[in-house]
């Protein structure tokens, strides 16, 4: 894992975009990680990506806020999907939230996105709300870190 940088920019954008590309047909919208501003996100070292022989395989974007940190947006390259990449993205996150002395990490995801929620509550992630994101639906997950 590793900070992104600005030459990662481009390779960023088009991961979000192909790893968010099927569900626009389920939740009848762009998902929010593909409207985010990417070039921000990594100049402000928000964005880790693991790498892999042919370029970046999967990224996180993490953002502390008072108390937990935020897990943004979790994205694996298509075709590398159930290899463990995503878990792994968690686990660095799970990681840097102990290295920045924070007990917790939330998230939110389209209800529609049910195998991500599912994959979040195997991961000890429980709901704690819901809540519409710019005209989105979305479950809004916590998970309590112990030492």
């Amino acid at each position: 894992m590793r900070k992104a940088l600005a030459a990662d920019v481009a390779a960023v954008k088009r991961l979000v975009h192909d790893a968010y590309l099927p569900w626009v047909e389920i939740t009848g919208m762009r998902p929010l990680p593909m409207e985010a501003d990417y070039d921000a996100l990594v100049a402000e070292g928000h964005v880790h990506v693991r790498d892999g022989r042919d370029g970046i395989e999967g990224l996180i974007v993490l953002i502390p806020e008072d108390g937990v940190l935020l897990v943004d947006n979790v994205a694996v390259r298509p075709g590398l999907h159930g290899r463990g990449i995503g878990r792994s993205l968690l686990a660095f996150a799970e990681e840097e939230a102990r290295r920045r002395g924070l007990p917790a990490l939330r998230l939110y995801t389209n209800v529609k996105m049910v195998s991500n929620i599912a994959l979040y509550e195997s991961l000890g992630y429980v709901k704690t709300g819901r809540e519409v994101l710019d005209g989105r639906s979305a479950v809004q997950m916590r998970k309590k870190l112990t030492n």
